[in-house]
């Protein structure tokens, strides 16, 4: 008998990551602004424009424009690179259909994020980068 039988299974560091992108996909696509700004560290930044980083009221206010679009994100974890509690991650993404408006919606790139696990073992962002190195 192997000791670890009655063990749970527990997840890989990656499988963590792939669940934190899948969590902001779910809060993205559901228009939660308040689950979104959980997935946060408290002095997060955002790069909503290549060479303009926001943090605070301007990183929410910069999301919430984006889900006033109301369409909805496609996201996959490409890789995920690990040192102790903190991550880069490389994530393929879209955002792509008809806003509320009948403005025609096509976003997409390979972010660069940068995260770290918090007390309680949750990811959260410290850089969100959508445009990776663009």
């Amino acid at each position: 008998m192997n000791i670890h039988d009655d063990q749970p299974t527990i997840p890989t560091v990656a499988d963590d990551l792939a669940r934190h992108v899948a969590a902001f996909v779910t809060a993205f696509n559901t228009g939660d602004a308040e689950a979104l700004d959980a997935l946060y560290a408290e002095r997060a930044v955002l790069v909503p424009v290549p060479g303009h980083p926001v943090s605070g009221d301007q990183r929410i206010a910069a999301t919430k424009h984006l889900l006033g679009y109301g369409v909805p994100i496609t996201a996959n974890l490409r890789h995920a690179y690990v040192v102790d509690n903190f991550a880069m991650l490389i994530v393929d993404w879209s955002i792509r259909g008809t806003a509320s408006d009948g403005t025609d919606i096509h976003l997409a790139g390979a972010a660069a994020d940068v995260v770290r696990r918090d007390a309680e073992g949750r990811w959260r962002y410290l850089i969100d980068n959508p445009a990776g190195t663009a």
